[in-house]
């Protein structure tokens, strides 16, 4: 009885796929064509190597420790329980990030085809994160079957619009009206995207619902890294192909919306807009519980009040589900999408690097692949933080201050609240 309600391979592949091309492609084609040019497509390799590695180092500690949780567990488990707590803190902002990134895309593609006005993105935004929230709330998540459908559909989509545009195969259009990029800026175009690669870890917190996970995990996170590497580069040759680098730049916001306009007209423009409806909004549902229960994970640690151990009658975290939809939601309607893709890499970055240079230490199984990865996510930080802080150091700036207070007022906060 119990193992008929696991997670097959089949549904925990569609979950990593969907997880990362949920918001991925959708949020970050634009931003990606703009940093790295004809380059782009490489950006999406070196990105996806490093989510590569990283895969294999979470699904090998979470066989290890057989237990959900993810970089928190690991932590805890080798008796590191302050940088646990204070990783988390920055973690699960690098979720509300997240979120705020995917409801930002919702309601950019949905108001493009309305065209009512300027200010409906952001409301858009704001709505179908307190839309979701609620839905949180009332305990109803998504089956298996369905995201076995949904993800299906959008990968379709993608790849129909992909086949349009390779068909008309017109290389020039890569570096239409911008000018010639050098190979290197695909190393730090894939520093800037590494967001797009990050759905697969939620996973690690589903360890105890996967049907033979010391099988299933490791195999459904390399194999839906592999999918999703492909499609992003098909996907990012098709759409340049169809419509020109200079205008994805343009209307990034937008940028799919754009290609599948001019594929098929209006058809084209609703069914990708129905792609990147679903797909963000399965995004925006899938992260806020699963960071909802990292919440009350580690508020069990005591690592955050006791306030986020709360649950209403469905069973939820009421206000973990609250605080996290209430600052994404706000960070949806101030922030740019260059700003918001670029803090919530930074983050992915640190958590992956931590969490591949533990798989080092604790000599897993290839460790010298977990140390490439770890080296790999150094590296990645410091080019592009080095790019935000030259060209946008805002961002990077309240990254850091953010960092810093909760290195060092998290164990003051505990300790009021402990005594």
């Amino acid at each position: 009885m119990t193992s008929k309600k696991k997670m097959s391979f089949n549904a925990t592949w569609s979950m990593a796929v969907g997880g990362m091309v949920g918001g991925g492609i959708f949020s970050v084609l634009g931003v990606i064509i703009n940093i790295a040019g004809q380059w782009a497509w490489l950006s999406f390799i070196l990105a996806g190597v490093i989510a590569l590695v990283s895969a294999h180092s979470y699904s090998q500690l979470s066989i290890k420790y057989k237990k959900s949780g993810g970089a928190f567990t690991f932590l805890n488990e080798i008796n590191h329980k302050g940088i646990a707590g204070s990783l988390s803190w920055i973690l699960i902002m690098g979720y509300i990030l997240t979120i705020s990134v995917y409801a930002f895309t919702f309601g950019h593609y949905v108001a493009y085809v309305l065209n009512i006005g300027t200010w409906l993105p952001r409301v858009l935004a704001f709505s179908i994160i307190a839309v979701l929230a609620l839905v949180n709330l009332r305990g109803v998540g998504d089956s298996s079957k369905v995201e076995i459908i949904t993800v299906w559909g959008k990968l379709f989509i993608l790849l129909g619009l992909s086949i349009f545009g390779l068909f008309y195969w017109n290389p020039e259009q890569l570096t239409a009206g911008i000018e010639v990029k050098g190979w290197s800026t695909a190393i730090v175009g894939a520093a800037t995207i590494f967001m797009a690669y990050e759905g697969f870890q939620l996973l690690s917190y589903d360890y105890d619902d996967l049907k033979d996970p010391e099988i299933t995990l490791p195999k459904a996170t390399i194999t839906a890294i592999l999918a999703v590497i492909g499609i992003y580069i098909l996907v990012t040759l098709g759409a340049t192909m169809l419509v020109g680098a200079d205008t994805l730049i343009q209307e990034k916001e937008v940028a799919l919306a754009i290609a599948g306009k001019k594929a098929l007209g209006m058809i084209g423009l609703v069914l990708v807009t129905i792609a990147a409806a679903f797909s963000t909004a399965s995004a925006i549902n899938a992260t806020l519980f699963s960071t909802g229960r990292l919440m009350e994970t580690v508020a069990e640690k005591k690592d955050l009040p006791h306030l986020f151990l709360k649950e209403n009658n469905a069973n939820i975290p009421f206000y973990a589900i609250l605080s996290i939809s209430g600052l994404a939601a706000i960070l949806a309607t101030i922030g740019s999408l260059d700003m918001l893709v670029n803090a919530a890499s930074l983050i992915f970055l640190i958590t992956f690097g931590i969490v591949n240079f533990i798989a080092f230490q604790q000599k897993i199984k290839y460790e010298f692949l977990s140390l490439s990865g770890a080296i790999g996510c150094l590296i990645a930080i410091l080019l592009t933080a080095f790019e935000q802080l030259k060209n946008n150091p805002l961002p990077l700036i309240i990254l850091i201050l953010i960092i810093i207070l909760v290195l060092i007022g998290r164990p003051f906060l505990m300790k009021r609240i402990d005594d």
